[in-house]
C-alpha cells in the first residue's frame, strides 16, 4: 500500500534551516493498524503530511497505492488524496452550520456526486459510526466524541484507502476516546488501512504496529504482541530499510 524510501524534509526558519525527516523509509501493507509515535519536534507531523499527500519531500521515493506520487505538483497530490485517503484530526474541522449529514456528504460535493447518491452514501456512513439517529443535529448539537465520530464518517465517505488520524482522541475525555479508538479498531477489522498519529504511549500501543521517530528518524519499528485484544503475535524484523 505505501512505501516510503529515504524521505527527507526540510524547512527554513530564517538563517536556520530544520530537518523534519532525515531519511526515513517505511513499508505499510494494506490493511495493516498502525501508530507513528513520537514527542513533539520528533517529524511525526510532517511524516503524515507526506503519506497524507499534503506536502512532498525533498527526496526520497513515496508509492502509494502503487503510483509514485512523491514528485507530484499540487494538483495531481490533491487528486491523488481524494481518492485515496481519509483525514481525521483532533479539533474535528466539522462546519458549524451544517448538520452531521451535510459535513459528511462535503467530499462527495468536491467530486461532483449528484445529491440522491451523496445523501444515501452519506446516511450509510453515519449508520456506520452509530449516528444514524443524529443526521440532522448541527456540530453544536453534538457531544465531542459524536462529533469525532462525523469526522471519521467524512474520512471514510470516498471508501479510501486509508484512515490517517492525528490525535483523534486529545480533545475527549478518556472513555469516549476509548469509543472512538474501538471504533477505529473495528474499521481495522473491515479491512481499512488506519494510521494514527499520537505522542501518546498507551494509545499508540494499542495498535499492533508502532514506529517511534526521533528527531526525524526512524527509531524503532515493532510489532506489539496482542494489541487491543488482537491475538499475540511474534515480533517480526523491523520494516525500516
Amino acid at each position: 500500500m505505501i512505501t516510503l524510501n529515504d524521505i527527507r524534509k526540510q524547512y527554513s526558519m530564517g538563517p536556520t534551516t530544520v530537518t523534519a525527516l532525515g531519511g526515513v523509509s517505511l513499508k505499510i501493507d494494506s490493511g495493516e493498524y498502525l501508530a507513528i509515535m513520537g514527542p513533539s519536534g520528533s517529524g511525526k507531523s510532517t511524516l503524515m503530511n507526506v503519506i497524507g499527500c499534503l506536502d512532498t519531500p525533498d527526496s526520497g521515493s513515496y508509492v502509494l497505492a502503487g503510483e509514485e506520487v512523491g514528485g507530484l505538483q499540487r494538483d495531481d497530490l490533491a487528486e491523488i488524496r481524494n481518492r485515496h485517503v481519509g483525514f481525521v484530526f483532533q479539533v474535528f474541522n466539522l462546519l458549524p452550520r451544517a448538520t452531521a449529514l451535510e459535513n459528511v456528504e462535503l467530499p462527495l460535493i468536491y467530486r461532483g456526486i449528484a445529491a440522491g447518491r451523496r445523501r444515501r452514501e452519506a446516511l450509510q456512513m453515519l449508520e456506520q459510526v452509530g449516528l444514524a439517529d443524529r443526521v440532522d443535529h448541527l456540530p453544536s448539537e453534538l457531544s465531542g466524541g459524536q462529533r469525532q465520530r462525523v469526522a471519521i464518517a467524512r474520512a471514510l465517505i470516498g471508501n479510501p484507502s486509508v484512515i490517517l488520524a492525528d490525535e483523534p482522541t486529545g480533545a475527549l475525555d478518556t472513555a469516549t476516546g476509548l469509543e472512538i479508538l474501538s471504533l477505529f479498531e473495528q474499521l481495522n477489522h473491515s479491512g481499512v488501512t488506519v494510521i494514527l498519529v499520537t505522542h501518546d504511549h498507551d494509545l499508540a500501543t494499542r495498535a499492533p504496529r508502532v514506529v517511534q521517530l526521533l528527531d526525524g528518524t526512524v527509531t524503532s519499528d515493532d510489532r506489539v504482541g496482542n494489541a487491543a485484544g488482537r491475538s499475540s503475535r511474534q515480533p517480526e524484523a523491523s520494516r525500516c530499510e
